[in-house]
């Protein structure tokens, strides 16, 4: 993942150094205030070759649907294959505070991947939902290969709702492969549904100094013990045990989210314990 918190203009030599490795993805982010999901992988996907860029995770509130559909279209007919779309939420408390935080947020949800998974199959798509209202609109230049669309949640009744309706489902940064079973029997979903997780990585000395403020974060957000926020973090090895865990707990992707100023540095080295 290329952080939130790093200059938008270091995405372009971040992306072209991943594209050089073995790494399968590069996960961009939508975070009010910090940065655009779909201008931040239209970048990521036009300085690379082979990358899937994932966009982590867009806001379903601060997205029409069909507005959404046609950005989203437009990258997979241009890049075909290599965008993966999440949605999700958005932060309930950011929501507000751009006065898009909606009545029903699990409706305008599972409402905005339906018809946003649609649109992108080519089909003409009347929906009068409770949250998302469309009237017989459909894309001119629909992808030959729609790009998969997974949601950004963890709540269980968001979690179910992935499993219904969506392609993947993103767990937050932080969840380690205890909760991971718990986490899939809630998704449910066919046997071909994506699970991806997020985790922080850092390694080499001052770890504890430069994931505190983090897990503090994280474990507030999930309603969890500090203790219990895991990340990949601490020598090379031990970040890349984290990982491997993660993956034997049945996460298919596994992203990581380097801390810091030099994240290279991190992902490097954990390649080469990998």
């Amino acid at each position: 993942m290329f952080d939130r918190g790093l200059p938008p203009e270091q995405l372009i030599p971040f992306a072209k150094a991943l594209d050089e490795t073995t790494v399968d993805d590069l996960w961009v982010v939508e975070d009010l205030g910090w940065t655009g999901g779909v201008s931040a992988a239209a970048t990521a996907l036009a300085v690379t070759s082979r990358l899937r860029v994932g966009i982590g995770i867009t806001p379903a509130p601060l997205r029409n649907p069909m507005l959404l559909a046609m950005e989203l279209g437009n990258l997979a007919r241009v890049h075909p294959g290599r965008l993966a779309a999440g949605i999700g939420h958005g932060v309930t408390d950011w929501m507000r505070q751009v006065g898009a935080a909606p009545p029903s947020p699990l409706a305008l949800l599972e409402e905005t991947i339906t018809s946003v998974r649609a649109l992108l199959r080519g089909e003409t798509v009347t929906l009068h939902g409770r949250a998302v209202h469309l009237d017989g609109v459909s894309l001119v230049h629909p992808p030959a290969v729609p790009p998969p669309v997974l949601a950004g949640v963890k709540g269980p009744r968001s979690l179910a709702l992935s499993g219904r309706v969506a392609q993947g489902t993103i767990v937050p940064e932080g969840v380690g492969p205890a909760q991971m079973p718990g986490i899939m029997k809630q998704i449910g979903g066919s046997p071909d549904h994506e699970l991806v997780v997020f985790t922080y990585l850092h390694t080499g000395p001052g770890t504890a100094e430069a994931t505190g403020h983090m897990v503090a974060w994280q474990a507030e957000f999930l309603g969890i013990a500090p203790e219990d926020v895991v990340m990949a973090a601490g020598t090379p090895e031990e970040a890349a045990a984290q990982v491997k865990s993660l993956w034997a707990a049945g996460a298919e992707t596994v992203t990581v989210r380097p801390i810091g100023s030099d994240p290279l540095s991190h992902v490097t080295a954990l390649l080469s314990a990998l």
